[in-house]
């Protein structure tokens, strides 16, 4: 049983009945590294935020591939099966016992695939650069030491735009995943990291793995990246899988690997 009241039961239940395939082959990209860029403070996180609430972000997770299956069905999610299957999942979160917190983050997903009023994540003031962070953060067991986690927080930026180098253009979404508290990106990574994501308005779908060919945060923390081809459209992401990072201060200690629950993100590509 999860840890917030909800059987694991209960969430597959709603997740086999909502999920569909969604898979493409993984991008890669044979060009050199660009110099080494430093995200701006606002893209980042505060390093000493507490650490978020395993149990909830695990309950919130294991949404992740219903809402995934729920609007990568082949008609619009607005429209008969998938209404009714996404009335079937507010349905489950209202006689669910997870928390308040959780129940209003999955509402507004919800809301943003069945277009019944925004649902979409807050945005910066205009006169800075247009940035959706995704709807919750993430946690890595073990990502910083045996006994330490790493909160992992995840962006998408619409282009055109400069960040994530080389910066999206026009139609296009940068994907930015940090591990905070972390050593920097190890030049192998054992396991990907991926974004899954779909164009809601074109039906544009793919899985790309997010690396650290943009070397963004050289000295760490951790910081993969991916530039999509989304077209324009509201999407739909999900962010999950692995990293692998090492030391610069000890080159000869052992990489270290770590996997990071799904967190789940919304941004619209003009």
């Amino acid at each position: 049983m999860l840890r917030t009241g909800v059987t694991r039961r209960t969430v597959t239940v709603a997740a086999v009945a909502l999920a569909a395939a969604l898979t493409a082959p993984a991008l890669a990209s044979a060009e050199p590294a660009p110099p080494a860029a430093e995200l701006p403070p606002f893209f980042l996180p505060s390093p000493d935020q507490p650490l978020p609430d395993y149990a909830q972000i695990e309950a919130l997770a294991s949404f992740a591939p219903a809402i995934l299956g729920a609007a990568a069905g082949p008609t619009d999610v607005a429209a008969a099966p998938q209404a009714d299957l996404l009335g079937q999942a507010r349905a489950l979160l209202e006689s669910s016992a997870l928390p308040d917190s959780v129940k209003s983050t999955l509402e507004r997903v919800i809301t943003f695939l069945d277009g019944s009023g925004g649902g979409g994540p807050e945005l910066p003031p205009s006169d800075g650069p247009v940035i959706a962070q995704f709807l919750y953060p993430t946690i890595g067991k073990g990502c910083i030491s045996d006994s330490a986690d790493s909160v992992g927080t995840a962006l998408a930026v619409p282009g055109p735009a400069t960040l994530p180098p080389p910066g999206p253009p026009a139609g296009q979404a940068g994907f930015v995943f940090t591990a905070l508290g972390t050593a920097p990106i190890a030049q192998t990574q054992e396991a990907p990291l991926t974004v899954t994501w779909l164009n809601l308005d074109n039906r544009r779908t793919g899985t790309q793995d997010l690396t650290g060919a943009s070397n963004i945060n050289p000295d760490g923390p951790a910081t993969l990246s991916a530039i999509a081809d989304t077209g324009p459209g509201r999407v739909l992401a999900v962010v999950s899988g692995s990293i692998t990072t090492q030391s610069k201060e000890d080159p000869a200690a052992p990489s270290r690997t770590c996997g990071f629950l799904p967190t789940i993100g919304t941004v619209y590509v003009p």
